[in-house]
């Protein structure tokens, strides 16, 4: 059973905080506010913090659950396996994984009164890390933390090079790659269908970013994407059309090989 909890906000080191403030002011149209600690970069349904350090870096990832029944079932759930938490407050507390990113769970937030806007739109939705263990990982996010694995990426001896694993309904909330580093490899907003993703195309052109990746089709997720590179070389995704997964869903396995990360062409393989 997946938590019910779905991907809210990043928060990512950078050399230089505002020079990637602008980036993404201008390629996904996010609104910054200078803080003490950095950039608070916002717009209708995505939102990242940019603070200082090393580039490469995820430092906190924040999942919102969709009621409160699920966020305190989590809650106590954590508790019984006797995972530590920190950061406790009455609707937030936070877990720290293996490799020291901080994982917060957010109690769900009032309604309120639905943003309107003219940019383009796309929801934050998932995000990707590099390990040298992404099996360790996975077995962390997925024991201890209650993540269902949707996909999994073998090589030719049976080891995996990609796992995929879920929140909610939605394919992924959070890949892992295998890579020689701990890094941060990407995130993804995901757009109201092939259209959408198109117009997003089109926008990166008109603000004189290239794309790095795309537009393809992932194997695992079988949404279309693409993706740039910011002034650190993150990656960062639109895609469309991500699969929806039954609860009963059995994990899928896939060969290591450039068809299965991008159904159409070129792949940028991690290991």
């Amino acid at each position: 059973m997946e938590l019910g909890a779905s991907l809210f906000e990043l928060e990512i080191t950078a050399t230089n905080p505002q020079a990637s403030a602008s980036f993404y002011a201008a390629t996904f149209q996010l609104n910054p506010a200078h803080h003490d600690a950095g950039v608070a970069c916002s717009a209708a349904g995505r939102s990242l913090r940019l603070v200082p350090g090393e580039s490469g870096r995820l430092q906190r990832a924040s999942f919102r659950f969709h009621d409160r029944a699920g966020f305190d079932a989590h809650r106590a759930a954590l508790a019984s396996r006797a995972v530590e938490t920190s950061e406790q407050e009455q609707d937030a507390y936070t877990v720290r994984d293996p490799e020291g990113r901080r994982i917060t769970f957010l109690a769900p937030a009032d309604a309120g009164t639905p943003m309107t806007s003219t940019l383009l739109p796309a929801r934050l939705q998932h995000f990707g890390v590099r390990s040298p263990s992404p099996a360790r990982l996975a077995d962390f996010y997925a024991a201890q933390l209650g993540f269902v694995e949707s996909d999994r990426v073998l090589d030719d001896n049976g080891e995996p090079t990609a796992i995929f694993l879920r929140t909610d309904a939605e394919h992924h909330s959070m890949a892992i790659f295998r890579s020689a580093q701990v890094r941060f490899d990407h995130f993804s907003c995901e757009a109201p269908g092939w259209q959408a993703l198109r117009q997003w195309a089109d926008h990166m052109a008109s603000v004189g970013v290239d794309l790095a990746w795309g537009i393809g089709r992932h194997g695992p997720g079988n949404d279309t994407f693409l993706m740039v590179k910011d002034p650190d070389g993150n990656l960062a995704e639109v895609s469309s059309d991500l699969e929806t997964c039954a609860p009963d869903r059995p994990i899928g396995i896939w060969p290591h090989r450039p068809q299965t990360l991008n159904q159409w062409g070129v792949a940028l393989m991690r290991s």
